[in-house]
C-alpha cells in the first residue's frame, strides 16, 4: 500500500513539468516569442512545427532506453533524478531575451527550444512511466494518476495566478520581467522533480526483453488500444493546446488588455487560473466519478460532452470587458470536464501498458507512456503553430526591427484578427472534442 506521502511525491512530478514548466510554455510561449523575444508570426509556428517533428523521434526512443535503465534507484526514477537540474536550466534560458539580432534571436530560441523538448523528454517519459511500476492495483493506479493531475493543476494555478503580480513585482521591461521569472520558476521546477525522484518507490520490476529491438516499436503499430488512446491524447492536447495558445491575444485585442475588478488584474494567466483550480478539484473527483458512472471510457465520454457544449457557448458571448465573469464562468465549466477526464488518459495508459505485456510477454511500460508524452507534446505545440499561423492569415504581424532590436508588433485587419482569436478558442477546440469523441467510442478496452 502506497503512503500519503509517496502521493504527493509523485504528484510534485507533474506540478513541476505540467504546473510550471509546461503550464507556462503552453499559454505564455506564443504571445512571448511575438511580442516579447521578437520572433515574426511564421518563426513561431515554424519553431514549434520542428520541435514536435523532432520529438515525434526522440519520445519514443526514450521511452525504449527508460525500460532497459538499471540502477541502483530503479529503472525510471534515475531520469528524474538527474534530469531536474538541466530541466530548470534551460526553462530559465529560454525566457531570456538575448540583445541579438533578427538572427541571433531565431538561433537563440530554436537552440534552446530543442534543447527543452529534449531534457523534458528525458524526464518526463520515465516521470510516467513511474505509474506502471509503482503498484499493480487499479484503483491505486487511478490514485496516483489523481494526485499527479492535482498537483499539476494546484501549480498551475499557483503559477498562472501569481504570474501578473510578481511581473509587477519585478518591474522593468517584458523581457527583463520574463527573464527574472524564468528563473525563479526554473530553480522550483528542478527542486520538485528532485523532490518526486527520491520520494517514489519502484515496487514492480519491468519484464526486461534480453537486448535492444525494434520489435517493441513495431508491436505498438499492432496494439489496437494505443493507436486510439494516443489519438485521444493528441486530441485532449490540441483541445487544451488552442484555449493557452489564445489566451494571451483573446484578453490582449478581444477584450483590450488587463481587465481590473475590484482590486483584481485578470489577465491571460488569471483568466486561464480559474480553469486550473475546476481542473485540480474535478481531477481529485474523477475516480469516485469514474466508480460511479461505471467505466473509465463512459466517464471520458461525459467529460467530453461537457467541453464541447461550453466551448460553443463561449463562442457567442459578446467580446466586451463587461462579459469577464460571464467569460470566466464559461471558462470554469468548461474546465469540469478537463479535470474530469485529466486523470483517465494516464490511467489508460497504465492498462494500455499491461495489455501490451500480456500481448507480448515483454514490458514496454516506458514506450507506451512515451506516446503519452508525445501526444502532449505534439497536441500542445501543433495547436500553438496553428494559432500563430491562423493570426498570420487574419492579418498580424510580428518582428524584430534590424536596426534598433526591438519588437515590433502591426494588425493589418484589427477584426478579423479578433474573430479568429474568438474562434480558436471556442470553435476550433469544440470540432477537436468532436473527434475525440468518436475516438472514445471505438476504444476497445472496457475498464
Amino acid at each position: 500500500m502506497a503512503s500519503l506521502k509517496e502521493k504527493i511525491g509523485y504528484a510534485l512530478g507533474d506540478a513541476a513539468a505540467g504546473g510550471i514548466t509546461w503550464k507556462i510554455m503552453s499559454i505564455a510561449f506564443p504571445l512571448f516569442f511575438t511580442n516579447v523575444f521578437g520572433l515574426t508570426v511564421a518563426d513561431t509556428a515554424t519553431l514549434m512545427l520542428i520541435a514536435r517533428m523532432f520529438d515525434v523521434v526522440t519520445d519514443p526512443l526514450m521511452g525504449s532506453l527508460a525500460d532497459r535503465t538499471q540502477s541502483r534507484w530503479g529503472t525510471y526514477r534515475p531520469w528524474l533524478i538527474f534530469g531536474a537540474v538541466p530541466l530548470g536550466l534551460i526553462f530559465a534560458l529560454l525566457l531570456y531575451t538575448p540583445d541579438f539580432g533578427p538572427v541571433g534571436k531565431r538561433i537563440y530560441a530554436y537552440t534552446l527550444y530543442l534543447l527543452m523538448m529534449a531534457v523534458y523528454t528525458a524526464v518526463n517519459v520515465p516521470y510516467g512511466s513511474l505509474l506502471g511500476v509503482m503498484t499493480d492495483n487499479d484503483n491505486e493506479k487511478n490514485q496516483f494518476s489523481s494526485f499527479r493531475m492535482v498537483g499539476a493543476y494546484a501549480m498551475g494555478f499557483i503559477t498562472l495566478l501569481s504570474f501578473p503580480y510578481l511581473q509587477k513585482m519585478v518591474g522593468g521591461s517584458e523581457a527583463h520581467q520574463y527573464a527574472v521569472l524564468g528563473a525563479g520558476f526554473g530553480i522550483l521546477a528542478a527542486v520538485m522533480t528532485l523532490a518526486c525522484g527520491f520520494l517514489t518507490k519502484e515496487r514492480l520490476k519491468p519484464v526486461r526483453a534480453e537486448k535492444f529491438s525494434f520489435r517493441p516499436f513495431a508491436d505498438l503499430f499492432k496494439n489496437k488500444p494505443w493507436i486510439y488512446l494516443t489519438l485521444i491524447g493528441i486530441c485532449t492536447n490540441f483541445f487544451n493546446g488552442f484555449r493557452y495558445a489564445v489566451a494571451g491575444y483573446l484578453l490582449e485585442y478581444c477584450l483590450h488588455g488587463d481587465v481590473t475588478v475590484s482590486g483584481l488584474i485578470i489577465n491571460y494567466t488569471v483568466f486561464m487560473t480559474f480553469g486550473e483550480v475546476t481542473c485540480m478539484i474535478f481531477g481529485g473527483v474523477s475516480p469516485k466519478f469514474t466508480e460511479w458512472i461505471g467505466s473509465k471510457k463512459k466517464a471520458f465520454m461525459a467529460a467530453a460532452v461537457i467541453c464541447i457544449v461550453f466551448s460553443v457557448v463561449f463562442f457567442f458571448v459578446p467580446m466586451d470587458p463587461d462579459y469577464i465573469w460571464v467569460l470566466v464562468a464559461i471558462v470554469i465549466l468548461t474546465s469540469i470536464g478537463v479535470g474530469l477526464y485529466s486523470p483517465l488518459l494516464w490511467s489508460m495508459y497504465a492498462d494500455v501498458a499491461d495489455y501490451a505485456t500480456e500481448k507480448n510477454g515483454t514490458s514496454s511500460t516506458g514506450l507506451i507512456f512515451s506516446s503519452g508524452t508525445m501526444a502532449q507534446k505534439f497536441g500542445t505545440a501543433i495547436s500553438g503553430s496553428l494559432v500563430a499561423l491562423f493570426l498570420g492569415l487574419a492579418g498580424f504581424v510580428s518582428g524584430t526591427d534590424p536596426a534598433t532590436g526591438e519588437t515590433v508588433v502591426t494588425i493589418s485587419d484589427m477584426e478579423a484578427v479578433r474573430n479568429m482569436v474568438w474562434a480558436l478558442f471556442s470553435l476550433f477546440p469544440a470540432a477537436i472534442v468532436l473527434i475525440m469523441m468518436f475516438l472514445i467510442y471505438k476504444y476497445p478496452i472496457k475498464k
